[in-house]
């Protein structure tokens, strides 16, 4: 089961923007408050992504494969400051030619809990949208969606539109 960073390229690097969807679930730092959804309150957090740690793991013959996984860790940056870390996984679920669609879950770690999210993503398509499906402590009920843009680049950021 080799390991290459490369093997992804700047596609598989697009995966660890996703560890900052966490972030800007968890309402750390500074948030913009809209109007009050009828079933809870939106907060809107607008982030910074770097990104940590990326690995491709090569699981079935050599090459893109079923199964194959992308792990990656990050921080979350909003006003110049780290405000959560997190990281996850992608899974290749689907290959079509070329295409790779990959399952992605991620877990962002806040000092007041933690926001989970997924989605299926097509590798290398921009922008990615992923659905919060929960979370712990002031995030056991949070719902709504992250969006990042400029994947795997220095200019990376998100947007998280959170409703607890």
């Amino acid at each position: 089961m080799p390991i290459s960073e490369n093997r992804f390229g700047k596609a598989g690097r697009c995966l660890v923007a996703m560890t900052l969807i966490g972030a800007v679930a968890g309402g750390c730092g500074t948030a913009e408050t809209e109007t009050p959804d009828p079933a809870g309150q939106v907060e809107v957090l607008e982030l910074r992504v770097q990104n940590i740690r990326y690995e491709a793991i090569d699981l079935g013959p050599a090459g893109p494969s079923l199964g194959d996984m992308d792990v990656y860790s990050g921080d979350a940056i909003q006003d110049g400051r780290a405000v959560g870390h997190g990281g996850g996984t992608c899974q290749t679920l689907r290959i079509d030619g070329g295409d790779a669609t990959m399952q992605c879950s991620i877990t962002m770690e806040l000092g007041n809990g933690s926001i989970t999210m997924q989605s299926l993503w097509k590798r290398g398509t921009s922008p990615l949208d992923m659905a919060i499906s929960g979370g712990t402590g002031d995030y056991r009920e949070a719902r709504g969606t992250v969006r990042f843009w400029d994947i795997a680049t220095p200019n990376e950021r998100a947007r998280a539109e959170i409703i607890r």
